[in-house]
């Protein structure tokens, strides 16, 4: 008989990976989530799977948008705690559910050997659709793909084993941002001004938003609202699948 799976999220682990398909979309859904993790001890490492070059809304070349997200992405990063960012250089708007993109996510799952990862929901959101950007949707199961089977079978890509030395690794929870079945909050309210920070790092994509701080407040108080937490404070919610 197996054994049943956990009723909640760990209260700690050592390591968290964050697998996002653009710089900021770990700050706008989980900033304060990683500052409380780093806070607590927990080593966090960012993979971003595009440098984000089709964003922004100003006439910054094309050229020039990759490099600048992926520094305004480091910067914001370090306001959170976080020291490890990596960049896997994928189309950004392009994103594809590839073989190629699943060996590259489990090859950082196996380096970094995380307990935790965090990354975004592959289900269409059709309440939020702005949360359901393709890309996300692709990183999300893409990244699922990678922790179960992937990541922990040594048979699975086996150049990761056999040319990088890259034992398997299991995963034992992921926390799916932007669900449309949230069902664990974060109470954010004593990290809200480092995640802010990381947010304004962002300037090339939020540069123009005067009420940035007014939007995401309001969102994360709703969040605590719908979850049960106290009037005025602020979460962020996930959906928590355990995986072994």
């Amino acid at each position: 008989m197996t054994s049943p799976l956990p009723s909640a999220p760990a209260e700690h682990v050592e390591r968290a990976l964050c697998v996002l398909a653009h710089p900021d979309d770990v700050d706008f859904g989980s900033a304060g989530t990683v500052a409380s993790w780093t806070s607590a001890g927990t080593e966090v490492t960012y993979l971003i799977v595009t440098d984000g070059d089709a964003g922004g809304f100003d006439d910054t070349p094309r050229d020039q948008m990759g490099p600048l997200r992926q520094a305004e992405q480091r910067a914001a990063a370090a306001a959170v705690g976080v020291t490890d960012v990596r960049f896997l250089g994928y189309p950004d708007g392009r994103l594809e559910l590839t073989l190629d993109l699943r060996r590259d996510i489990s090859r950082v799952i196996r380096q970094v050997r995380p307990q935790r990862v965090l990354t975004s929901s592959p289900e269409r959101f059709w309440e939020r659709i702005g949360a359901s950007h393709p890309d996300h949707m692709t990183v999300g199961e893409s990244t699922l793909r990678a922790v179960y089977p992937d990541a922990r079978n040594p048979f699975a890509f086996p150049e990761l084993l056999a040319d990088e030395g890259l034992e398997a690794w299991t995963v034992a929870e992921v926390w799916l941002g932007a669900s449309p079945r949230a069902d664990h909050a974060v109470d954010v309210t004593e990290f809200v001004d480092r995640k802010m920070t990381a947010l304004r790092s962002h300037v090339s994509q939020v540069g123009h938003m005067a009420e940035l701080d007014e939007f995401v407040g309001a969102w994360m108080k709703q969040n605590a609202r719908t979850h049960g937490l106290p009037e005025g404070r602020f979460a962020e919610t996930f959906h928590v699948v355990h995986t072994v």
